[in-house]
């Protein structure tokens, strides 16, 4: 529906990049602008990927987690877009959540909802998505969707306005660059010897001929 829109599809285009692998990555990192890293607080692993986007000079949006939070300790909060709920804030609401709340307070949430039950992207299949719909309105989403909504969309909007300040933006990018020497596998490598492994690093002499 984006791509078909006249309107839309001048501004923005969703392309799928199948076969995704590290020779497309080397293609594709370098030309991002923006890092989108969202998992729920305390959902993610680690997420080296956005690193590498960091380091290529792409800004990251994303939550405070995984290495969203080295990345935020290295280049500073006004040069990433952090939004949402902490891990503690997650564990603390998950017992509680209710999205019908969060649905009513925000009437651009709303919309998106209620446009995805409504078979608006599904028209040649209906139904498609209901049990979409379904599991964002329960109780027991883990995830809790709508809580980081209203915030993700305030960061999306920071971004937007930023980055029609090309000076502003360039200084952004050039400071994610030049604080993420430390995401070295060097570094990484050294860190699982010493705290995983258990293991020392053995310093061979330089050949004397």
């Amino acid at each position: 529906m984006v791509n078909k829109d006249p309107e839309v599809n001048q501004q923005l285009k969703i392309i799928f990049l199948p076969d995704y692998r590290v020779t497309m990555a080397e293609r594709l990192i370098p030309a991002a602008d923006v890092s989108e890293q969202i998992s729920t607080a305390g959902m993610e692993a680690s997420g080296t990927g956005n690193m590498k986007f960091a380091m290529n000079g792409a800004l990251t949006i994303g939550t405070m987690d995984g290495a969203n939070i080295e990345i935020f300790e290295q280049v500073g909060k006004q040069n990433i877009y952090i939004f949402g709920l902490t891990v503690e804030e997650v564990e603390g609401l998950r017992p509680r959540y209710q999205p019908r709340e969060y649905l009513e307070k925000d009437e651009r949430l709303k919309r998106i909802i209620y446009a995805i039950r409504s078979d608006r992207f599904s028209q040649s299949e209906p139904g498609l998505f209901r049990p979409l719909y379904n599991l964002l309105m329960a109780p027991t989403d883990i995830y809790l969707h709508f809580a980081d909504f209203s915030s993700y969309a305030a960061a999306q909007e920071a971004i937007g306005n930023d980055f029609m300040q090309p000076a502003k933006w360039a200084t952004k990018a050039l400071m994610n660059t030049a604080r993420t020497g430390i995401f070295s596998s060097d570094r990484t490598i050294k860190a699982y010897a010493d705290e995983i492994w258990g293991i020392k690093s053995q310093v061979q002499e330089q050949d004397r001929w």
